[in-house]
């Protein structure tokens, strides 16, 4: 069995994690951390884990993260690095779900994030998660920078155009939208329900601290220099990321349909819909899958790409586990091969 610890359990990042941790028939959840909770049962504050976990939280401790053979940060930015140096050094294994090590320039981090990176060097030894584009590296990796929920949606979109060189780089669209659990739980009048409710509305259209982190990953996928433009919204849902991705075609004669089928043919999480049908966010719901569509208005040079992900599952814990499944040489669907939830 793989000793597993949780750091940051009572978010919703750690709930998820949590809920799906614990039918993982090749784990043991060792010890679950928060500051504000230690000496609290887990279940007292889920009560949706009663009878699955009896777990008390506890303060972080690094000795005793360390007997773990992995630990998993479900925490605030800039939490992770002030303990993950200390941890790699003691041999443990970490899947970060924060931002920390995600962007590889630190002071490019820094300026999206607000806070100096206190330990750059470990950066370079982050592999980042995304299964689908760098799963060898992630099977001997030592610490997974576990992608965003937006960089998520957007990379799996536009992953097969640019890996075949089909799309101009230069000129990439992503119009996303999220439900509010994407904010996170802590308390705020910008996304509390009557605010969002019956409205829709877009954020941060000068600038998301998602960008860098999604244009260094299409930059990774492509030959050319990318050029990217990102606009996300706010839905009013709990759960759910629905991205539409626009690009110019480069080579008008190739069959967009077939190539997606053929670039992900293999891949357990990501489903591709048949040509014309347009994926929901309620289609993929408490999932790990991830569901595209491709459609080319007017049959003219632009290709949009739909990108549809459960934000708390693929776009952070599920994903998370599925790197742990990599890491360890497990089955890659173990604990993960759940049916969306409908209605």
């Amino acid at each position: 069995m793989v000793e597993v610890g949780v750091v940051g359990g009572t978010g919703y990042t750690g709930i998820e994690l949590l809920r799906i941790l614990v039918t993982h028939p090749h784990i043991n959840i060792k010890t679950i951390t928060s500051r504000t909770d230690a000496g609290v049962c887990v279940s007292d504050i889920y009560p949706s884990l009663r009878g699955f976990l009896a777990l008390d939280f506890v303060e972080p401790d690094v000795d005793v993260l360390a007997e773990c053979d992995v630990v998993f940060f479900a925490t605030p930015n800039g939490v992770a690095m002030q303990m993950v140096p200390a941890l790699l050094e003691s041999g443990v294994r970490i899947i970060d779900i924060s931002a920390d090590f995600r962007i590889r320039d630190a002071s490019l981090w820094s300026a999206w994030y607000g806070l100096e990176h206190v330990c750059p060097d470990v950066i370079t030894q982050a592999v980042y998660g995304l299964p689908e584009f760098n799963r060898d590296n992630i099977a001997s990796a030592r610490l997974v920078a576990c992608p965003g929920c937006y960089p998520t949606a957007v990379q799996l979109g536009f992953m097969p155009l640019l890996a075949n060189d089909l799309i101009e780089p230069d000129y990439l669209i992503a119009n996303t939208a999220s439900g509010v659990s994407g904010a996170g739980r802590g308390a705020s009048l910008r996304t509390s329900y009557c605010e969002v409710s019956d409205s829709y509305k877009a954020y941060a259209v000068a600038g998301h601290r998602h960008h860098p982190e999604i244009s260094q990953g299409l930059g990774d996928m492509s030959a050319r220099q990318v050029r990217l433009t990102f606009v996300p919204h706010l839905v009013p849902m709990i759960r759910g990321i629905h991205a539409t991705l626009y690009a110019k075609l480069s080579d008008l004669s190739c069959d967009v349909q077939a190539v997606f089928e053929k670039h992900y043919a293999d891949e357990p999480f990501v489903d591709v819909m048949s040509a014309s049908e347009c994926p929901e966010t309620r289609s993929v719901k408490n999932s790990n899958f991830c569901r595209l569509g491709i459609g080319r208005p007017q049959n003219d040079n632009t290709i949009v790409i739909l990108s549809v992900i459960d934000n708390l599952v693929k776009g952070a814990s599920g994903q998370a586990v599925q790197n742990m499944n990599i890491m360890f040489g497990f089955d890659e669907m173990t604990g993960l091969n759940t049916v969306p939830l409908m209605p």
